[in-house]
């Protein structure tokens, strides 16, 4: 149809964008045209946030499952550790396409705080899995723990906290002014 009618603009550009990015497909969300509210009607709107919201959870159910995937398969605390970081890289780029500049404010708002309750309410689950496990009995206490541990050391919510910046260490620069000793050697 857009051989026909010529090109969709800045719409269709994001539209087809979210579809092969759904797909996994390497694009390039730099490249994305700014959308302005003003320029579209309503109900085109509402087409948009449908397009924007399939494929932020197709992602996210293609990232779930091949989370599933690496936890289930750790032997260790470290290779648990590596699959919870790991997995935050993804939770990177689902939650860098719902906050795009190129987004209005208010979808922008919206969606990131879609995204970022999916990621709270993941965390939640993982953590009660485990509370449930030390409930029924069935699974060895020490184990348990660890893993808890692994989770709040690694937590994936840590892509929704903002980053503040490490605090220099006092250590690290020589101590401004004179020096208050002085060594002499003969």
């Amino acid at each position: 149809m857009s051989a026909y009618w010529g090109h969709g603009g800045a719409y269709e550009t994001w539209v087809d964008f979210l579809r092969r990015w759904a797909a996994a497909e390497a694009v390039d969300p730099a490249a994305l045209p700014v959308l302005v509210e003003a320029e579209f009607p309503g109900d085109t709107w509402e087409r948009f946030a449908l397009h924007l919201g399939d494929a932020l959870n197709r992602r996210l159910r293609d990232w779930a499952e091949r989370f599933l995937a690496a936890m289930t398969a750790t032997t260790d605390e470290f290779s648990a550790g590596r699959a919870l970081t790991q997995a935050r890289e993804g939770l990177r780029s689902v939650r860098a396409l719902a906050a795009h500049p190129g987004l209005p404010e208010s979808t922008r708002t919206r969606f990131t705080e879609l995204v970022d309750t999916q990621i709270q309410d993941l965390q939640v689950q993982l953590e009660r899995t485990l509370d449930n496990l030390a409930t029924a009995g069935t699974t060895d206490l020490r184990w348990l723990e660890q893993r808890r541990r692994t989770l709040r050391d690694n937590l994936l919510t840590a892509v929704v906290q903002p980053t503040k910046p490490a605090a220099p260490d006092p250590w690290s620069a020589p101590p401004a002014g004179v020096p208050r000793r002085r060594v002499i050697t003969d």
